[in-house]
Order: C-alpha cells, then sequence, then structure tokens
C-alpha cells in the first residue's frame, strides 16, 4: 500500500533505496524557469553544450523582472526567448501571467514530476504532481536529462476534515499548518492532503495551499487528482490530460495531523515570518495603510471574485493603497468579461501587471512605518523594499475587507456573496511561443548586463579562512541576494549582484571579503530559506566563500551551496555556535577526506580552540565539491554524466 506521493516519485526513481532519509536519483518529466533565475539556467545548459533539452516538457516565463526602468530587464527577456527557441523550450512573455498558476492551468498534469527554479514550484501539487522548487542549475541538469538527487522524503499526512465557513479561506489552512509546524518544521517532508475536506476545495484553492508549503521548508505539497481536477482541466480545455490519483487505502504515513476546517478563522502572518501567525480578530483595528491583492498564492479566479463580491458598491478607505494583480492574462480577461475589473476600478484599485511585482520587490514599497496587508507568501524583512514597514500576509477576502475599512477587519463579520458562477472556460495560448522549427538558425541574443558564468576553482585540501559574518537563525535568501527593483536587474551579472550580497545585515560585506579574499559564513538555524535563488550561493562563492557552518541548513540553498562548490557544514553541538565570533581566523586541513568521514574539525586560531562540524554532504556531492561545483563536475564528465 503506498501514498499518492509514493507512487509518482518511485514511478521516477532510477537509483538509490526507496526509504525515507535515503539518496534517490530521478527523472524529471517537466521543467519550469522564471526570468530572475532564468537566464543563468540557460547559461549553465549551454556549458554543458546541449542541443535540445530531454525533458518532456520545459517552459521559460517572464514574470518576475517586468519593471523596465533600464534596458537590462529587457534585454534577459529577449535573450530568453531566442534560447527557449534554440534549444526546444516553450516561452511564455510578459504579462501573460505568473509561471506557478500559469502553469497549473497549462500544462500541469497529474502523475508527473516538475523540477523548477522558483521555490513554489509545489504549486503543481495541487494537480497531483510531484513539483519540487530547485536552483537553476538542478534545473539546467534535469533538463540536459540528468536525473535529480534528492533525500527520499518522510510522507506526512494532512487530513482534512469538514467545510470552511464563510469568510475563511484556503490561505487561513496553510496560515494553520505554518502555526503548527513553523517555517523549518516541513524540512524532509511532503505533505499529502487527504480526508473528506478535500473535495471542497477547488484547484486554485489546493494551489494556494501548495504553493505555501513551500514556507514549511518542505520538499512538496500533493493532493489528489479527482473530480474536482476533471473539471478544472475541463475548463482549460484539456481534459485528455486526467487521469486519477489517490492513496491506496490503507497507505501508511510517517505522520499525521488533523484539521477541521469548519474550526478555522481568519488568519494573519505577522511580521517577520510565514509562521508568525495570529487571528485577525486579535488584529482588529489596527491600521492599514496598503493592501496588495495578488501572487502566484492567491491571484486565481476564484480569489478574486471573492474579492469583487466584497468591493462591489464599496470604495476603499482614505488611508489605503490598494493594488490587485490577477495571475494570469487568462483570469484577467474572465474578469473583464464578467465585469469584476470594473467592480475592482470604481472601489479605487489600481490594477498592476499579471507579474509577481510587489510580492518580489518590484514595486509598490509600503510608506515608511507603514502597514502593508499583502496575499503573498512571504513577509520577510526588507522583501517588501521598506525596512521599516510592518508586512502581513492574509487572505484575498481579509485583504479587501480591511481595504474598504481602513483597518484590520475579519471578512466573516462582513456580508457579501462568497457564491458565483462557475468559472467558464476560455482559453488564449498565444503568449505562449513554441520552440523553433530549425533551431540551428536561431541565433540566442545577449545583452551587454548579460556577464559569463562565474567559474569556481577546485577543492583545496587546507585553507585558512576569516569568518566574514556571523548570522542568527533563519536568515532568508532575501538577506543573502536581496530582491526588489534596484537588485534583480543584475541577476544576469553576478559580478554586479555581488556588490549587494548581505547589504542590510553587514552592510561592508562586500569590501570585508575583498580585503580577507573571502571567507566563512556562520549562522544559525534553516540557513538559506525562502527562495530558490541560487544567485544566494554564487554571489557568495563569487566573493571567495568556501564554506557556511550553520545549525541547519534549508534544503534548496544546501543543494544550491553544493552546487557553486561552498562546503555545508553543521556544528556537532549547536552550542559551539557561541564559542567564534566575527573575523577569527579559521583553519580547515584535510578537507579532501571529507570523501570518506564527514566528521571533521575546524581550528579557530584565533581563540585556540577546536570546533568538531559535520558536513551535509554525500560522498556523490563531495565530487561535485572536489571540482568546485556541479558544473565543473559536469564539463570534466561530460561524456559519462549526459550518456547515462
Amino acid at each position: 500500500m503506498k501514498t499518492l506521493a509514493q507512487k509518482i516519485l518511485d514511478a521516477h526513481v532510477v537509483s538509490g533505496t526507496l526509504k525515507a532519509g535515503e539518496q534517490v536519483e530521478i527523472i524529471m518529466d517537466q521543467t519550469l524557469t522564471q526570468d530572475a533565475t532564468g537566464t543563468m539556467a540557460y547559461m549553465q545548459l549551454e556549458a554543458m553544450g546541449i542541443g535540445q533539452v530531454k525533458t518532456e516538457l520545459s517552459v521559460s516565463y517572464v514574470d518576475h523582472n517586468t519593471l523596465q526602468s533600464g534596458y537590462m530587464n529587457a534585454d534577459d527577456h529577449a535573450y530568453l526567448q531566442s534560447v527557449a527557441a534554440k534549444h526546444g523550450i516553450y516561452f511564455s512573455k510578459a504579462g501573460n501571467g505568473i509561471c506557478h498558476q500559469l502553469h497549473l492551468e497549462r500544462f500541469a498534469k497529474p502523475g508527473r514530476t516538475l523540477i523548477g527554479s522558483d521555490s513554489h514550484t509545489p504549486t503543481g501539487g495541487a494537480m497531483a504532481m510531484i513539483a519540487i522548487g530547485a536552483g537553476g542549475l538542478d534545473v539546467a541538469k534535469a533538463m540536459a536529462g540528468i536525473p535529480y538527487r534528492i533525500t527520499y522524503p518522510k510522507i506526512c499526512q494532512v487530513r482534512l476534515s469538514g467545510k470552511l465557513a464563510h469568510g475563511v479561506s484556503a490561505k487561513d489552512i496553510i496560515l494553520e499548518l505554518l502555526r503548527r509546524e513553523s517555517v523549518k518544521g516541513g524540512v524532509g517532508k511532503i505533505y499529502e492532503y487527504t480526508g473528506e475536506g478535500v473535495c471542497t476545495l477547488s484547484v486554485y484553492q489546493r494551489a494556494t495551499i501548495t504553493n505555501m508549503g513551500a514556507e514549511l521548508g518542505a520538499t512538496t505539497s500533493i493532493f489528489p487528482s479527482d473530480e474536482t481536477t476533471r473539471e478544472f482541466l475541463v475548463r482549460q480545455q484539456r481534459e485528455e490530460d486526467f487521469i486519477p490519483l489517490a492513496a491506496d487505502e490503507g497507505a501508511e504515513y510517517d505522520e499525521t495531523i488533523e484539521i477541521d476546517l469548519s474550526t478555522l478563522h481568519p488568519a494573519a502572518a505577522c511580521p517577520n515570518s510565514p509562521d508568525n501567525v495570529l487571528s485577525v480578530a486579535s488584529l482588529a483595528g489596527k491600521k492599514v495603510d496598503q493592501v496588495a491583492i495578488g501572487s502566484c498564492t492567491n491571484s486565481g479566479y476564484e480569489d478574486l471574485m471573492k474579492v469583487a463580491s466584497i468591493l462591489k458598491g464599496r470604495t476603499i478607505a482614505p488611508n489605503v493603497s490598494l493594488v490587485i494583480s490577477p495571475g494570469s492574462r487568462q483570469v484577467m480577461r474572465k474578469l473583464i468579461k464578467n465585469g469584476a475589473f470594473a467592480t475592482f476600478v470604481d472601489a479605487g484599485a489600481r490594477i498592476l501587471e499579471c507579474t509577481c511585482g510587489p510580492c518580489i520587490g518590484m514595486g509598490q514599497s509600503p510608506k515608511s512605518d507603514g502597514v502593508s496587508l499583502r496575499t503573498f507568501n512571504r513577509n520577510f524583512y526588507g522583501r517588501s523594499g521598506t525596512l521599516s514597514a510592518e508586512v502581513y500576509l492574509v487572505s484575498p477576502e481579509t485583504a479587501a475587507a480591511s481595504a474598504i475599512t481602513g483597518v484590520f477587519t475579519d471578512p466573516a463579520t462582513l456580508e457579501y456573496d462568497d457564491q458565483f458562477e462557475t468559472e467558464p472556460s476560455y482559453v488564449d495560448d498565444s503568449l505562449i511561443y513554441a520552440p523553433a522549427d530549425d533551431p540551428e538558425q536561431v541565433e540566442v541574443i545577449f545583452g551587454p548586463n548579460i556577464k559569463p558564468l562565474p567559474i569556481n576553482d577546485a577543492l583545496e585540501n587546507t585553507f585558512e579562512k576569516k569568518i566574514v559574518i556571523k548570522l542568527e537563525d533563519n536568515i532568508t535568501t532575501d538577506h543573502i541576494a536581496p530582491a526588489g527593483a534596484k537588485v534583480l536587474p543584475y541577476r544576469s551579472n553576478i559580478e554586479k549582484l555581488s556588490t549587494f550580497v548581505f547589504e542590510n545585515n553587514k552592510k561592508d560585506f562586500y569590501k570585508v571579503c575583498n580585503e580577507h579574499n573571502g571567507g566563512i559564513i556562520v549562522a544559525g538555524e534553516n540557513y538559506g530559506q525562502g527562495s530558490s535563488r541560487e544567485h544566494a550561493a554564487l554571489a557568495p562563492m563569487f566573493l571567495g566563500v568556501k564554506a557556511v557552518i550553520a545549525k541547519s541548513f534549508a534544503r534548496i540553498h544546501l543543494a544550491n551551496l553544493i552546487n557553486f562548490g561552498i562546503i555545508p557544514f553543521v556544528f556537532a553541538d549547536k552550542a559551539d555556535y557561541d564559542r567564534i565570533d566575527d573575523l577569527d581566523d579559521l583553519v580547515f586541513e584535510n578537507v579532501h577526506g571529507l570523501a570518506n568521514d564527514v566528521n571533521f574539525i575546524v581550528y579557530d586560531r584565533t581563540k585556540d580552540i577546536r570546533i568538531p562540524v559535520v558536513a551535509q554532504i554525500s560522498p556523490a556531492d563531495f565530487e561535485l565539491l572536489k571540482y568546485g561545483g556541479a558544473l565543473n563536475y559536469i564539463r570534466s564528465t561530460q561524456d559519462t554524466i549526459l550518456d547515462k
């Protein structure tokens, strides 16, 4: 008897032991990239010497860097469109929508595997896929036909019962799970949703949950493929992609969590973490300055129809700025046709592009000390672009209710119609371009901001470096490689991007690394949580960072560090974190011995103490580190790797 996740995983495993905690390699059927990570992924693919991608389907989406305040983003888009045409990749143009929602609508298929260079790729789990976020290099490897290596996860059953009450949203389900499990509670797990409550949730509602499951640190999340799935695919005019899929009766799970949907109330994740959850009722009356509705978490048809229902006949409070961004052009077209768009405008909303927008810091930063309610998935410090702002994560219903009152408002206290006509069937793929029929004739376009990939050196057996920064728990990739309109245009230019690394934690980090020829990063628990952006490993590698010593790591960032030749160590005794300080000299001797024994001693010359650590690597990972990272390894052993 197998769980649903095990059925799909096991059918795609090509090597390894099918047991939680063991490493396995799985074949990926589909890949996706977005423009903030895609340029590096495709440059890495081309560096491997790949002609046409080996996957069943690969799609390049443009949805992050669409604010064209200079030439850089537009140049990246031209590169992405040309490289996709040349290598057998579909291309979704800017304005067509957010990658995760578009992929769910147009390409996701039950039973398939998907890897994407965005941490919210698990959105595809709403379509009964094993959908995993990863760094761009891992996605490039998948496009080259190289299996993806992961630790076989534990399967945690989330059994849903009951039905959501008026004013309560799918967002409140995942916020409840985050409240219970924390941002690191899902590490090494897949959350599989079962129970009678599942059939009460639409595919878009399921997508909200699987999308934000990334904030748990989980490998992915998954729902069954059922009649609700079939109906969704019928509306997408691709019923032929439907197959029923569910866990076997009597399947055993490593863990079970029970959630009675009827007991839930509207919730909010308070600054500055998605697991800092309180009830909206406890925040009622707190003044609100900005409301932003959209993102890959909450910009589907049903979400925005509920927003329209709350806003209908009302106007926003004088103190509130309201922005709305539909998740796809398809959804926007439906809202225009049924009049919901006019309702938004009449209420005083400002309409944004069908993109990630404010969620990735592309515009709409709150005012100084402002309170911003967002239907997004992350509220990390500084991500909004205003360091002093208080950013809360809420449901579309809570966001809309608060926009019209000007204060935190429980939507359950308002009268509005939460029932509406079934989503109409409307499909327009005119902004999705198929790859070229004559790829050899396609010239890949490189703008002046697109710089060559930085190359790491092979791993030295002995080295001595200073601690160039010491950090607390839950450092995110937003801390390491910031998002926002100022930084994102340099995602194709690692030399320039490196000047922004840790700018909100240590202003002179770039200078310190240059003065000391790189160094060592020390951190607390869950280092590297959040985005899949490999730039958070690439830029430190460029600056000469050789190792990170932390109490624990987030899954995707751990893999990215190894991919780019940075050794990830954890303290054998977490209390040793307190024994070392910024700018201590650390000595690493016989590093090549990690091939046989991951237990290691670091000598702190400054304190004259020895710190036992454990390398978070497998023998296969050490092979990548030895060469200075995965790309060096593939280049050196290309014939063997790509022929597998």
